[in-house]
């Protein structure tokens, strides 16, 4: 069981960063170092962007939730 959820938290925290890293740059800063700061026709649509933001957080909480779990196995074990 344990191995199943640090699996779980591997995915997870690798689906986390590239979904964080997909969202536009908001303003100046370390987006901007990367390209984040450069206009682009290619842009997605709001609607896009909040499917993105939906997405990132349900992820999030499936990242917390594991972590909670797994340290629950932990301290049971």
């Amino acid at each position: 069981m344990i191995v199943g959820f640090s699996i779980a938290l591997i995915v997870f925290s690798l689906l986390l960063m590239l979904l964080v890293l997909m969202h536009k740059g908001k303003g100046g800063g370390l987006s901007d170092m990367f390209g984040g700061g450069m206009q682009s026709s290619v842009g997605g649509s709001s609607v896009a962007e909040r499917n993105l933001d939906r997405i990132t957080i349900m992820i999030a909480v499936l990242w917390f939730a594991c972590i909670v779990v797994l340290g629950l196995l932990m301290k049971l074990k």
